[in-house]
């Protein structure tokens, strides 16, 4: 059985990974200008749905003679953090080509992985990433939704998530209320699919909902602190606990908390921002954004502090002593990872993502 080491010492599959549709055409051209026999393309991407038949136009035109070559699409399922793990334990793997033959030689190298295969043609492979990232995307946004609603009807989103994915037709993966998705995968796909629909006639109502709900959740963050430290954010100084999109990352691309220290700034606020691992990417990303020392540093003398990042770090700070530093003990909790009692106990003027502020509103302030 052929193996993945024999394929590439044996250079018969070319590889162009994660690349933009500019890349992915020289690329193309390359391939087209080393070839000396027959040769696999595999496009590990998330690209535009047709990518991989232009590939296959560049490569025929670019090609000084002409030689026999296929173009796979096997796009990558791994998450940002976590993509070693999930290389090696995918859910599943997905094929597409025009050749029969070329599949099956790429299913071959997937098959020490032990895992269901999906075997389907290009642009249907294609699509599958897409859709992947934009459902997921969806339930996002559909558990912030319900999360706004909680909060005016005196409910718990926690637990209605709980309750909600304990049912095997939704799963209880990525249904966290907090301040929306980043990083560079689903802002950049929901907001693509939804273009190349645009673009041929569809109507992709849903999708647009997705990204308004997700820009929203900023705006809610921003209106909290507003309402919190008197109507009026101007001289505030609020503190952002978590820069990067996500924990296990250095990633601040389409992060939340930048987003959000841009509005706070507008409105006249003193913003600064901690995180465990991003601030050499924030500091060339944001010159404007003070950088504190740590979790503690930034809460002396804040007014408010926003949880936007759920590191670790965080949920095991000492909060009687965040509380004794601050200016105005307030958290507006992005990522819901305190408990409601607790903060109340502890005097904390809090508010969480998606539960009720009825109660929740310590002596701090």
């Amino acid at each position: 059985m052929p193996n993945l080491s024999s394929f590439a010492s044996a250079r018969r599959v070319a590889l162009t990974a994660r690349p933009t549709c500019n890349m992915c055409g020289m690329a193309a051209e390359s391939v087209a200008h080393a070839m000396t026999h027959s040769v696999i393309v595999i496009n590990k991407s998330t690209v535009p749905v047709g990518t991989g038949d232009w590939v296959a136009d560049i490569v025929r035109r670019s090609q000084p003679e002409p030689i026999d070559f296929a173009v796979v699409s096997c796009p990558e399922f791994t998450r940002e953090g976590s993509a070693l793990h999930d290389f090696m334990n995918p859910d599943r793997v997905v094929i597409g080509s025009r050749s029969a033959e070329a599949a099956e030689k790429v299913a071959q190298l997937h098959l020490p992985l032990r895992t269901r295969i999906i075997m389907t043609d290009l642009r249907t492979a294609e699509m599958i990433k897409y859709a992947s990232n934009a459902f997921l995307a969806t339930k996002i946004s559909f558990i912030n939704e319900i999360a706004v609603i909680c909060e005016k009807l005196g409910a718990d989103v926690e637990e209605v998530a709980e309750g909600m994915g304990f049912d095997r037709r939704i799963g209880a993966h990525f249904l966290s209320a907090g301040l929306g998705y980043g990083g560079s995968c689903f802002p950049k796909d929901v907001k693509a699919l939804e273009h190349m629909a645009l673009v041929h006639g569809s109507h992709p109502a849903l999708l647009r909902a997705v990204i308004d709900i997700n820009r929203d959740m900023r705006r809610w963050a921003v209106y909290n602190l507003r309402e919190m430290v008197g109507g009026k954010l101007d001289g505030k100084k609020i503190g952002l606990m978590g820069l990067a999109f996500k924990p296990n990352t250095d990633d601040i691309r389409e992060a939340p908390a930048l987003e959000i220290a841009h509005m706070l700034r507008n409105e006249g606020a003193l913003v600064s921002g901690y995180d465990p691992v991003a601030m050499r990417n924030v500091s060339r990303s944001d010159p404007y954004l003070r950088l504190a020392e740590d979790a503690y540093d930034l809460a002396d003398g804040a007014d408010a502090l926003l949880v936007c990042t759920e590191w670790n770090e965080f949920k095991q700070l000492d909060l009687p002593r965040l509380h004794s530093i601050m200016r105005q003990p307030i958290v507006v909790d992005g990522r819901n990872i305190y408990e409601l009692e607790r903060m109340r106990a502890l005097g904390f003027a809090y508010r969480a993502v998606g539960r009720s502020h009825s109660d929740s509103e310590g002596n701090g302030v």
